[in-house]
C-alpha cells in the first residue's frame, strides 16, 4: 500500500507540473520537490519525473518536451546543457544476472556545455564529458569523453567536436515549446 500512494503522490505532482506553463510558477513548485535549478535554466512541458531525489540543472540549460527523468538516484546537468525532446536518463534498474533480481542505482552526470539530441537513452551511473555530443536515437551505457561525438545502439565515439566551437548560450524559454 505505501508503494500504491508514493506512486499516486508522484503522479499527482508530474500531472501539476505539466499543467503550469508559466515557468517561474512550476519553478517553484519544482524547487520543493528538491529540483536545484538555476534561474536560467528551463524545464519544458511533459517532463516525468520517477522519485524525490535529488535533480541540478545547471545555468542556461534546457530540458525539453518529452523527456523522462529517472531520479531514484541523483541526475546532474551541467551549465549551457541542450537536452531534447524525449530523452530518458535512467538512474536505477534491476541486476538481471543477481539470483533475486536485486535493485541497483546509480547517479547520471552530464558536463557543462554538452548536447543531447532526441530520443536518446542513458543508463545509470553514465558520466558524460563536458562538450560532448549524443547523436538522436543513442544507447549511452558508458561514460563519455569530453568533447566527443557520440551515436548508436551503444553509443560509441565517432569523431571528436572542435572546443572553440562552444562560445554559445543557451536561452530556450518558450512557454508552448514542442
Amino acid at each position: 500500500m505505501k508503494n500504491q500512494i508514493y506512486f499516486l503522490v508522484l503522479r499527482l505532482l508530474n500531472f501539476i507540473i505539466n499543467l503550469m506553463f508559466f515557468h517561474c510558477i512550476k519553478n517553484k513548485l519544482l524547487r520543493f520537490l528538491n529540483v536545484k535549478l538555476s534561474s536560467s535554466a528551463t524545464i519544458n512541458g511533459r517532463v516525468r519525473f520517477f522519485g524525490f531525489r535529488e535533480v541540478t540543472v545547471g545555468i542556461n540549460s534546457c530540458i525539453n518536451f518529452g523527456c523522462y527523468l529517472d531520479n531514484r538516484d541523483s541526475i546532474k546537468i551541467g551549465d549551457n546543457v541542450s537536452i531534447a525532446h524525449d530523452v530518458k536518463i535512467y538512474t536505477a534498474g534491476h541486476d538481471y544476472n543477481s539470483n533475486d533480481f536485486s535493485f541497483v542505482k546509480a547517479p547520471v552526470e552530464i558536463g557543462d556545455n554538452s548536447v543531447v539530441f532526441s530520443n536518446v537513452l542513458i543508463m545509470p551511473g553514465v558520466k558524460v564529458g563536458n562538450g560532448a555530443v549524443i547523436l538522436p536515437g543513442s544507447v549511452v551505457t558508458k561514460d563519455l569523453i569530453e568533447l566527443g561525438v557520440y551515436g548508436g545502439v551503444p553509443a560509441k565515439l565517432l569523431r571528436m567536436r572542435a572546443a572553440d566551437s562552444l562560445n554559445y548560450e543557451i536561452n530556450y524559454k518558450y512557454w508552448f515549446a514542442n
